[in-house]
């Protein structure tokens, strides 16, 4: 996969709560990045569709739909440790058996963790857009990635990303519409709930572009 990571590790501040999240909760509800496949029932200890969220932030919408959605199991990948240390604080709150939180870079966990045609879908939800031009090499949306979501993808898998960018928007449906895996969708896995994130966005006046597109059931 290409070198140039997709995200800058900030100093963002960590608050008491997250940091002792971080100290006795990731090792109840964190999974630990290791360089070789890990499926489902080994993590989860029962056989469900199972979904990864790239970049979950501070963890609102994934634990609303992970609460949402008992039936399917939960990897969120997130770098920054007050997202992870919100996160975990919210699986401890709802008492969630089905939502893990993996602090490593998601292009390794795609790749070396994650077998394929495994996922039942993957989460992509406001990454960073990256607006300068001279930045746009940093977009985590390029081939290659499109290529491996769509060999993790279950066959009728559905990669679903939102962004709020409209050039990324545009960007993102050029890169997945050359990817011979995959076919447009209507819809997703579950339903997305709006983040604060995402609320700030509506007040600046952007618009919020969801994108789904489903691994073909034969190629």
């Amino acid at each position: 996969m290409r070198p140039i990571r997709s995200y800058v590790l900030r100093q963002g501040r960590t608050t008491p709560a997250q940091k002792r999240a971080l100290e006795e909760l990731l090792p109840k509800y964190g999974l630990g990045f290791r360089a070789e496949p890990l499926s489902g029932p080994e993590i989860f200890g029962r056989s469900a569709p199972l979904v990864l969220e790239i970049g979950s932030g501070m963890g609102e919408t994934t634990a609303a739909i992970a609460q949402a959605r008992p039936d399917a199991d939960f990897i969120a990948v997130e770098v920054h440790g007050p997202g992870v240390g919100s996160l975990l604080n919210r699986i401890e709150k709802a008492k969630l058996s089905n939502l893990k939180v993996l602090r490593h870079d998601a292009l390794e966990v795609l790749e070396k963790m994650i077998p394929d045609a495994s996922l039942a879908a993957i989460h992509l939800f406001f990454p960073d857009p990256w607006p300068k031009k001279r930045h746009h090499k940093r977009r985590l949306v390029q081939a290659e990635f499109a290529a491996l979501a769509a060999r993790k993808l279950a066959p009728g898998g559905v990669l679903h990303a939102a962004t709020d960018w409209p050039d990324y928007a545009e960007h993102m449906e050029a890169v997945f519409s050359r990817e011979p895996l995959l076919a447009r969708a209507g819809s997703g896995f579950a339903e997305r709930l709006e983040t604060k994130f995402e609320a700030r966005g509506k007040r600046l006046g952007h618009e919020i572009r969801d994108l789904y597109w489903r691994r073909r059931i034969r190629p």
